[in-house]
């Protein structure tokens, strides 16, 4: 049963992604035909999924979902803005009870009323219920009356004629997957099972059957109904472990019937394969492994070139052959981990109407891009550091509704979170047209907390005091709310993103609004590095935290203080640190200053080294044992020359 919920939820996700894009769709455009019949088949599997579990309620909710969109799809009522709205909320709750189900195994208190709530809206005089204004019939409450057509032609096949509908309550039918033999299914007996069976009917799936000749033996070609006298519960009960291959209704008259399930479409054969997270790891580690084993061959054809220059020669050219199938293989792995961004960013849109419901402000969130796809690791770890961005956007970037319409602005809000390939990562843009963060604030705030001196402070740019909202501890919130204001944040969020290799910048103009984008790798496979002296010493540096180098004449440094030093570059000073000093070796000496300059930290930072040597791509394995007393080391990666690397940890160095 475990198993089977770990499935439930993992497609049960799926579906509700599937879902959200669709209504994204159908907003812009009511009458896409193809958006609302995909809207409808991820409503209808997610019904027969949810009757798997004890989700009474979910069910319910969802047959009212299904229900009104069918009569979208049969034009008998519209779809209009506030039927689109009834079903997105249907969404957002059945993937609220999904998330309950994986952490408690049942739903939420007040489940019940909380299905009844969503039906009525449903339901409502102007989308599926009752009447119309005049008095007439609405056409939705005409459709529930209405049969399928395969029930109604069910009652006229001549294998059910002895039986008499008196005694017959419960009508099946049953489309079995094209592939179910090869799952050690039994379409017959599984139909067979059905409590108290009155008749069946095996049927051709494509209308009629086809040629002997043209059969595929294992291939399942048939569609089987049936009539039971049992009840309807007791029916689905027997096809609970394919709920969306069967469709089943109870018999009665014709303005009696409830309309039932919609019959499946016949699935073609899946080519997916889901694979533990675990393998897919110890895969990328073992190709970490084998790209460093191959990298010892070099030095060693370099050593025997002076004893035999031929073999030297053979040796070359296998580790060049050797090499050019590693890196295919590791490019091939570092694409099967590559996951769609859509279970991430699918939650986003939901949280963001709740935290925007809790605050009394009306926000219209847009996603764009959410198809993207990224390393596994990037995707597990990116939810979190949006969910702050997002949050922070609702609470203190979007202003109440009367104070934007006194602003001259629309009441409404605006958040909008685009994706987009970019180089070789991807780039996510959170935008909002809110009240924008003001520097002067800024400055004020850090005085106050004591982060920084008023010296200090009055030196920051604008655009460097905007980079305060990174420091940890800073909020610039009156009072703490359910949302933000906790001094947790932002720093949370930077440190995220450094821990996935990405940057993260933002923008922001007073009254018109704030833009974070964050850049991450799309491959976390391998990192580039830079290799720096400093202090005698070889050390990596990841390449993505620096800006730029520079060569300078070391009498441009000068002193600030009693320890501080700083240069100019590009008529802005920036602080120049030397890393030897960081570390407690000698530090740098000579005419000539070589400089890495980062943004890591508060301001852009110039950092001193002894050399600049070699770039390359390299497996970075984490610090472990002796490894983890050392302050400032992410990690160790090895050289193409075969030594053993040491990779810094900008982040804590500089902190």
């Amino acid at each position: 049963m475990d198993e089977l919920l770990e499935q439930f939820i993992l497609e049960g996700r799926d579906l509700v992604a599937d879902a959200h894009s669709v209504l994204v769709a159908l907003s812009r455009d009511p009458q896409n035909r193809t958006a609302l019949d995909s809207l409808f088949r991820s409503v209808h599997t997610l019904k027969g999924s949810v009757a798997l579990f004890e989700m009474a309620p979910a069910e319910e909710m969802l047959h009212a979902a299904e229900t009104r969109l069918e009569a979208a799809r049969r034009r008998d009522a519209l779809l209009d803005e506030r039927a689109l709205d009834a079903v997105l909320a249907v969404i957002d709750q059945t993937d609220r009870w999904i998330d309950a189900m994986q952490m408690t195994g049942s739903l939420s208190e007040g489940a019940e009323a909380q299905a009844d709530r969503l039906i009525a809206m449903l339901l409502a005089d102007d989308g599926a219920g009752g009447t119309e204004a005049d008095g007439r019939p609405h056409p939705m409450a005409a459709l529930v009356t209405q049969e399928a057509d395969w029930l109604v032609a069910l009652r006229s096949r001549p294998e059910f004629s002895p039986v008499g509908l008196q005694q017959a309550q419960t009508a099946f039918r049953y489309t079995p997957d094209a592939d179910c033999f090869f799952r050690g299914e039994d379409p017959l007996a599984i139909s067979a099972a059905v409590p108290d069976l009155l008749a069946l009917a095996v049927l051709p799936a494509a209308g009629e059957w086809p040629a002997i000749a043209s059969c595929e033996p294992f291939r399942c070609i048939s569609v089987i109904e049936g009539i039971s006298g049992g009840d309807e519960a007791a029916v689905r009960a027997a096809f609970r472990l394919m709920p969306d291959q069967a469709a089943v209704a109870p018999l009665g008259s014709v303005l009696e019937a409830p309309l039932p399930d919609v019959g499946p479409q016949p699935k073609d054969p899946s080519s997916m394969l889901r694979v533990e997270a675990s393998r897919l790891d110890r895969l990328a580690s073992q190709i970490g492994e084998l790209t460093v084993a191959i990298r010892t061959l070099r030095p060693i054809a370099d050593r025997l070139r002076a004893l035999d220059p031929l073999l030297a020669a053979e040796l070359s050219a296998a580790d060049d052959e050797i090499g050019r199938v590693a890196a295919e293989v590791q490019r091939s792995v570092a694409r099967v981990r590559q996951v769609s961004l859509e279970p991430v960013l699918r939650r986003l849109p939901r949280l963001a109407r709740e935290a925007a419901a809790n605050l009394g402000k009306p926000v219209r969130f847009i996603l764009e891009g959410e198809t993207a796809r990224v390393d596994k690791e990037v995707a597990d770890q990116l939810f979190e550091p949006l969910l702050h961005i997002v949050r922070n956007a609702v609470d203190h970037g979007i202003e109440p509704a009367s104070e934007r319409t006194a602003h001259g602005k629309p009441p409404e809000g605006k958040i909008h979170l685009s994706v987009r390939p970019e180089g070789n990562g991807i780039k996510i843009m959170i935008a909002d047209d809110g009240r924008g963060i003001d520097a002067r604030a800024l400055r004020e705030t850090a005085i106050a907390k004591r982060l920084m001196n008023s010296d200090a402070a009055a030196a920051l740019s604008d655009a460097e005091a905007l980079q305060l909202i990174f420091l940890p501890g800073f909020s610039t919130a009156e009072r703490a709310t359910s949302l933000s204001g906790r001094g947790v944040g932002m720093d949370a969020v930077k440190a995220a993103v450094e821990k996935l290799a990405g940057t993260i910048a933002v923008e922001s103009e007073v009254g018109q609004g704030t833009h974070i984008a964050l850049r991450l790798p799309a491959n976390a496979l391998t990192t580039p590095l830079v290799v720096v002296g400093a202090g005698g010493q070889q050390l990596g540096i990841r390449l993505d935290q620096i800006v730029e180098t520079a060569r300078i004449s070391a009498s441009a440094i000068h002193p600030l203080g009693q320890k501080a030093q700083a240069c100019v570059l590009r008529e802005e000073t920036v602080p120049v640190l030397d890393l030897a000093s960081l570390l407690g070796f000698e530090p740098a000496s000579g005419g000539i200053a070589r400089l890495l300059i980062t943004d890591i930290g508060p301001c852009r930072t110039a950092l001193r080294v002894d050399s600049l040597d070699e770039r390359f791509d390299g497996v970075v394995r984490r610090a472990d044992g002796l490894l983890t007393a050392l302050p400032a080391i992410a990690g160790t990666a090895m050289m193409t020359d075969g030594r053993i690397l040491l990779v810094l940890d900008l982040p804590e160095l500089m902190a």
